[in-house]
This record gives structure tokens, sequence and C-alpha cells, in this order.
């Protein structure tokens, strides 16, 4: 267990003050990636990564702020928000979805979830058409066949205040779930730009439980 301070003391240790450097530049990606991938190019005006400034952490939080908004190219569909340590190239320190909510918990518990393809959360606060991606918990897997990074809707069968069910398409059928497993659900906004635009990301939060 550590202190609010030893947290505190963790987050500060990404900001743009680190040595070695830490998260100084926001990028944003068409597509979730592990190692930066799928980041947005081209345009005109071109886009280009932008860095972020960050007060000290507090209540286990830090917030990261871009300097400015993005500029966005036509045919651009703008999901994810990375973390960098260079304006081009430099050490990849992940990524988090657009206009993302807060994470809940969730989980499937038992052989009538797997039956009926349902995922406990409760309160979870979800509507039918709410995209949402999932997290695995440390030390934990996620109800097969979910996989962290892809993009889900949540659908009207089956939603109840503490219950839902997902889908690869929007209104589409369930998802076949096989088998029980745990994790966080979070909320994302990809937004695509059919001409040349601008993106704000207003603050980008990171925080340790």
């Amino acid at each position: 267990m550590y202190t609010d301070a030893a947290v505190q003391k963790m987050l500060d240790a990404m900001d743009e003050t680190a040595s070695p450097v830490g998260y100084t530049h926001s990028s944003l990606h068409s597509a979730y990636s592990t190692t930066g991938t799928n980041e947005l190019t081209g345009g005109s005006p071109a886009y280009a990564r932008k860095a972020v400034t960050a007060p000290g952490a507090s209540g286990r939080s830090k917030v990261f702020t871009p300097a400015s908004a993005f500029d966005v190219p036509a045919g651009s569909t703008v999901a994810w928000v990375g973390r960098w340590n260079a304006l081009t190239t430099g050490t990849f320190w992940g990524m988090g979805p657009a206009g993302g909510g807060a994470r809940r918990q969730m989980a499937v518990v038992d052989a009538a979830d797997i039956t009926a393809n349902t995922i406990d959360s409760p309160a979870h606060g979800l509507s039918a058409g709410n995209q949402v991606v999932f997290w695995a918990s440390s030390g934990a897997v996620l109800p097969a066949p979910l996989a962290e990074g892809t993009i889900y809707f949540v659908i009207a069968a089956g939603l109840t205040t503490d219950v839902f069910e997902v889908s690869l398409t929007s209104g589409g059928s369930a998802v076949d779930i096989t088998a029980a497993g745990d994790g966080e659900v979070q909320t994302i906004v990809p937004e695509t730009f059919v001409g040349q635009g601008t993106y704000t990301v207003s603050t980008d939060t990171l925080s340790l439980p």
C-alpha cells in the first residue's frame, strides 16, 4: 500500500521536468496500439504532436494539457490520444480513448452471464449506442473474447441499470461471451473528419489507485 504522497511522486516522475524526460507531447491515433502506430499524418495545415504541460500531481492523479488544438487531415478518424517524450519519434508511453469517460468495474461472473452474453457493472450509466473499450484488471483477464483496444457498441438487448451487452457493430448482435473474466469498461468517442479540421484535447488525466 502506498500513501497519496508516494503515488503522486510516481506520477510526477512522468512529466516534462523528469529525468529522463517523461510525457511531453500528445498525439492522435486512428486505432489502438501498444507501440504508437496508427498516428495521424498529413493535412494542410499539417498534423503534428502537441506539447503538454502539467502541474504537480494531486489526489492520486496528474492532469496533462496539450498547448493547443491539433490540425486533423480530411478523412481521418480520431479515436485515441497517445503520450510521448518527444515532438517526433521518441519513446511511446501509451494511449487512452478519445473523449474517454471514467473507468468502471465490470465482470462476467457465472454460467448465466456467459449464456446470456451479459456483462455485470453496477450503475454503469451506459446507453444503447455508446461506444466502449475494455481493460483487463491487474492479474486478471477479460471475459473471452473481449479484447483491449477493440471498440464495441452497447446494444439495447439485455440493457439494465447494472447489466449490458455489446456488439462489434452499432445495433448488431451481441458478442458471444465464452468465458468469465473481469476488468474495467470505459466510454470512447471517436470522431471522423470529412474535411480538414481541428481537434481539442482539453485534458489527459493519468491516475493510480
